[in-house]
């Protein structure tokens, strides 16, 4: 058993919380919002009043927030984990973030005694659910291997990618293939529809060749029957091309379809569907294809 602070319980903290608790660890979890604590409790968790209260005894520290600034906030804040936890703890941070500022948050943490990996997840909600995440790491090879058990019980693809900073970077890239898929696939479902053809049908052929992904697989069902409750909102995929276009042009690489995709993904969230699934962007198809008003 390892204690475990888990700062974050949203959409996938939650469920992954609940998968380190299954897995036999005391979690003691934190977020600003009380209610999203329950189902961490009713797995057997506990609830933490405060950042400060969830940190101090943690051996592991967890982090899964929206975006950058949260993540600076939380763990570097005056108030945040390097002032509050014990030096000696293993900083895991799970959000997805700027990969220069992962990069600032384990140095930081090394300054302070800490130990630190950032670890950026993909599979979305069911897979956090599942405890089948795929996970990119950076860090120190010997703090990857500390966090091996723990990272396996909310993950079932979990690679060290490199040092810190690349597992952002690699979750960037992830971000980068999944938009432009979704983007595609809406393309395809609005073209199919426009034939007059069962869509059902031809996502089931389309899925069995080169064409196939698992954002078609995990997707489209949703698409078609016109179902974005969020797995994963469209907001945050918009802050996520944000990092991609800014490491892409810190690189000095050219992502073309990536920048098209962007800015699709940007005028979604202008016309107020920020809070629908990124999937959502097959209404921005629709409606450039003039049907849907």
């Amino acid at each position: 058993m390892t204690r475990i602070a888990f700062i974050g319980l949203g959409i996938m903290g939650s469920p992954m919380a609940c998968n380190l608790v299954r897995a036999g660890h005391d979690v003691v979890g934190y977020t600003r919002t009380r209610a999203k604590s329950e189902p961490l409790v009713t797995a057997g968790g506990a609830a933490a009043d405060t950042l400060a209260e969830a940190v101090t005894d943690g051996e592991v520290i967890i982090t899964m927030l929206p975006d950058s600034p949260d993540v600076q906030a939380v763990i570097l804040g005056d108030e945040g984990v390097l002032a509050r936890a014990k030096p000696g703890a293993l900083i895991i941070d799970m959000s997805t973030i700027r990969p220069d500022v992962a990069r600032t948050v384990a140095e930081e943490a090394t300054t302070h005694g800490f130990r630190a990996l950032d670890a950026p997840v993909s599979g979305g909600e069911p897979a956090a659910i599942e405890g089948t995440l795929s996970i990119m790491v950076g860090g120190e090879t010997a703090d990857f291997e500390a966090a091996q058990p723990i990272l396996e019980a909310v993950g079932s693809t979990i690679v060290h990618v490199g040092p810190a900073g690349a597992g952002q970077t690699v979750k960037a890239a992830n971000q980068l293939i999944v938009a432009g898929t979704i983007e595609l696939v809406s393309e395809a479902l609005v073209l199919l529809d426009a034939y007059g053809l069962n869509t059902e049908l031809a996502v089931s052929v389309l899925a069995s060749g080169l064409a196939g992904s698992t954002v078609l697989q995990r997707k489209s069902a949703g698409m078609r029957a016109r179902n974005f409750a969020p797995g994963f909102r469209v907001d945050l995929h918009h802050k996520d091309l944000g990092i991609v276009l800014d490491t892409a042009r810190e690189a000095g690489v050219a992502i073309p379809l990536g920048a098209a995709t962007a800015v699709l993904m940007g005028a979604l969230r202008a016309q107020g569907d920020g809070s629908l699934d990124h999937s959502a962007l097959l209404l921005g198809v629709e409606r450039l294809s003039g049907r849907r008003s």
